[in-house]
């Protein structure tokens, strides 16, 4: 009896924890995004490393940007391949979109490149736009195609656009999910069971439930509203970018709050900082900051 007592106790104060977790705001009244700089053509691409420095892209301009802990701005990489969405993964390289030739690079902290991925079944890509890493090591990445003027080519080399999966040391995507107009922002959640992935024309996210193989089932609406870049708090919140700024919803994909960005297209953002509490926003051609009271899982 007593034994049983104790589990309910356990089990009643680990739902208390999880309820106050969730009713926890996500930041102090008041708080606004702040501009930390507006030198950029098109910022993009908001990751964060171990130590909570931020690498962003600015396309355009084929740079990638390091935002350090102490707040300083500097270039990390300059000749990216256009490097558009990217993710940090276990041993500290930096993955990259590189849309310039449609590939996928993998960056060391030396800033070594290695070109994990150029074609599919001999065809270029269209233009890979976000990814991320799976605990495996494994890569899923969107395949929009959105027409550059840096590009020669007038028109895509493949039948649609869809998200791939590259196993970990492989050299050949497989396409996991092919019936969505034009896949963007994608994340998936720590515990690498689900997957979050935007499709930005048919303004909707969905949410998948990932395999032992990397395949992609039990497809769910999460909610109605598409998304360039997206990322996860401790919480199990989703945020979404768009035109009107940030858009944050519950793990139940109802909407808690949209915090707005004076900018005309937000297109990505991360937790990054020491704690990693500070929401890091790419919009435009600036860059946000935003101090958080969750933190991130990146």
């Amino acid at each position: 009896m007593m034994n049983r007592k104790i589990t309910m106790i356990i089990c009643f104060l680990t739902l208390v924890v999880k309820v106050n977790a969730q009713d926890k705001p996500l930041f102090d009244a008041g708080t606004t995004p702040q501009l930390v700089s507006k030198q950029f053509s098109f910022t993009e691409g908001a990751s964060t490393d171990k130590k909570g420095n931020v690498f962003f892209t600015d396309q355009p301009n084929n740079k990638i940007w390091e935002y350090d802990t102490d707040g300083k701005l500097s270039v990390f990489l300059d000749n990216t391949g256009r490097s558009n969405g990217m993710y940090f993964d276990k041993k500290g390289n930096l993955i990259t979109c590189a849309d310039e030739k449609g590939e996928v690079w993998s960056i060391s902290p030396k800033k070594e490149v290695t070109v994990l991925l150029k074609d599919f079944e001999g065809h270029q890509f269209n233009g890979p736009n976000d990814v991320w890493v799976d605990n495996n090591g494994g890569l899923y990445l969107t395949d929009p195609y959105y027409q550059r003027d840096y590009w020669t080519r007038k028109k895509s080399d493949l039948d649609g656009e869809k998200v791939y999966y590259l196993p970990k040391n492989s050299k050949t995507a497989v396409v996991v999910a092919s019936d969505l107009k034009r896949p963007n922002g994608i994340v998936g959640t720590p515990d690498g069971k689900h997957l979050f992935v935007a499709d930005i024309d048919g303004n909707k996210t969905y949410k998948y439930t990932i395999n032992k193989d990397g395949s992609l089932t039990d497809k769910t609406l999460f909610t109605e509203q598409g998304s360039d870049g997206m990322t996860l708090d401790e919480r199990g919140d989703v945020y979404l970018t768009s035109r009107a700024g940030v858009t944050v919803y519950g793990p139940d994909g109802k909407k808690i709050t949209v915090i707005p960005i004076a900018e005309p297209w937000t297109a990505n953002l991360c937790f990054g900082g020491k704690h990693k509490d500070i929401l890091f926003i790419t919009a435009s051609k600036a860059i946000y900051t935003m101090q958080m009271k969750v933190k991130g899982v990146e």
